[in-house]
């Protein structure tokens, strides 16, 4: 099947179940060995200051991070009490728009109410005057 730097792979009988390899890792070559063995950089020593330099670092760095997750509730908050006010205010301006409509319209009934009872004032008082001439026409006549 192939090599491949560092080990050889064989393919070994086929069986039913699948295949089978066999895996042969070469020896390594002194040049290999040479990329593979760089020396590390030698590690200095962190002084007291250092560390703590690196402790207040750390903690700035938490209390800006701590400071911007509060910063974000504070305009979530402030954006909901915005929300939560527009919403009363619509619901007050929407009860008084019901409230004048209401009003109105009792209004309105009011007046063709009576405007109605006026109409049927007339008509029974017109009746009467007809009737109070019929009277008066018959007893000129009898008399």
């Amino acid at each position: 099947y192939g090599t491949s730097g560092y080990l050889e792979v064989k393919p070994i009988n086929k069986r039913a179940s699948g295949q089978a390899f066999e895996v042969i890792l070469k020896p390594q070559s002194p040049v290999s060995d040479v990329a593979h063995n760089l020396p590390t950089p030698p590690k200095r020593d962190i002084s007291l200051e250092e560390i703590k330099k690196k402790l207040e670092a750390a903690d700035e760095r938490r209390r800006y991070q701590e400071a911007q997750v509060l910063r974000a509730l504070a305009e979530k908050r402030e954006h909901e009490r915005d929300v939560l006010l527009k919403a009363m205010e619509e619901n007050s301006n929407f009860s008084k728009m019901a409230e004048e409509k209401l009003q109105m319209k009792m209004g309105q009934i009011k007046e063709n109410r009576e405007a109605l009872m006026a109409a049927m004032i007339e008509r029974l008082q017109e009746k009467g005057r007809r009737g109070d001439q019929r009277e008066s026409t018959k007893g000129e006549g009898e008399g």
